[in-house]
């Protein structure tokens, strides 16, 4: 067995150290571009408003044009939001540009990090829960940028990228695990069948717990506008309708949920490889599956019985709380075959 390469794996650690360094700085500008463009749209608004009270008044509430076109809340009570398509359209965000770029160079040095370590081991860096947790944040990062494309979701860069930071803390400082050499129940080609898939769906259930999270914020913001209200969210302007939100993070969804389909076949196979049988009430093999139940019920009551709206936003996002209470305390308060956490 080659012998673990220790220099190497300092240098992942600090390649780690950086990543999270500069992916903190690009979450930085993802929030300045939210409060500047909140400012910048609210300053719009109320100019539109001032513009608008005559007309208003003058056509016993016809609508009007110019300006306050721009301005549909005032008018219609009808939340302003951005593309529904999610294209590039409107001013250059130069803030949303250079948090972009920063996440770019932050997500090369962190896997620059993962690769390193996997190559101080000789072996794919997912073995233990540290392992996994850096190699998921960096799948998410590598999703988002990837998305972004084709797709204008630089709204979701705050909470994505604070997702991936809160997840290497969460190695860092809940997993520290020094490299090694793979426990004997590990050393399989099912491990990099499994695992990896694993961590893509994961990472697709991390994006539409985000975009999900915010379909509920504005949809609350769209129910306000519609009864006269006044806003809470500025920033939300920039983030599609709560319908383009839930539609998108459907199909994300669904792609995923094949994934997790696959993950929990592969676990089968590789669990009668490795222990003589294909199921066995294992707590973390139940977990999965109460994930996979989950999921499939999101997907089914979406599409046949019209869980639309607030109802499938709050199922998707305890799809996530599942997928997250399965790798963090199944694997480490439960005892079990899979319990690899202190490896």
């Amino acid at each position: 067995m080659p012998s673990i390469d220790y220099q190497l794996a300092e240098y992942s650690e600090l390649f780690m150290l950086l990543a999270a360094f500069t992916y903190t700085v690009a979450l930085l500008a993802f929030a300045w571009d939210l409060a500047k463009s909140s400012k910048t749209l609210k300053a719009i608004d109320q100019k539109a408003a001032v513009q608008s009270t005559p007309k208003v008044m003058a056509t016993a509430g016809a609508p009007s044009s110019g300006p306050a076109d721009s301005n549909r809340e005032w008018n219609t009570g009808e939340a302003v939001t951005a593309d529904d398509a999610m294209g590039y359209t409107g001013k250059r965000r130069n803030a949303a540009r250079v948090a972009v770029a920063l996440t770019a160079l932050a997500t090369l040095i962190h896997a620059a990090a993962v690769v390193a370590r996997g190559l101080a081991a000789h072996r794919v860096p997912w073995g233990n829960m540290y392992e996994f947790c850096t190699t998921g944040a960096l799948v998410v990062s590598v999703v988002f940028l990837l998305v972004l494309l084709r797709r204008d979701l630089r709204f979701l860069g705050t909470f994505v990228v604070g997702l991936v930071l809160i997840m290497m803390m969460a190695a860092t400082i809940g997993f520290p695990t020094p490299v090694g050499h793979l426990i004997p129940a590990l050393q399989s080609y099912w491990l990099i069948i499994h695992v990896s898939v694993a961590v893509i769906a994961s990472a697709l259930f991390t994006l539409t717990f985000a975009m999900s999270v915010l379909q509920l914020l504005q949809a609350d913001r769209e129910s306000k506008a519609r009864a006269g209200g006044k806003e809470r969210f500025g920033f939300l302007k920039i983030v599609p309708s709560a319908q383009s939100l839930e539609n998108f993070s459907y199909r994300i969804n669904a792609i995923a949920f094949v994934l997790w389909t696959f993950t929990l076949m592969a676990g089968a196979v590789w669990a009668e490889q490795a222990w003589g049988r294909y199921w066995g009430w294992d707590t973390k093999e139940v977990w999965t599956f109460v994930i996979w139940v989950v999921y499939a019920g999101y997907l089914h009551a979406r599409a046949t019985r019209g869980w639309t709206g607030t109802r499938a936003a709050w199922l998707s996002i305890v799809g996530y709380l599942c997928v997250v209470f399965n790798f963090t305390i199944v694997n480490v308060y439960f005892a079990g075959l899979h319990s690899y956490s202190g490896v």
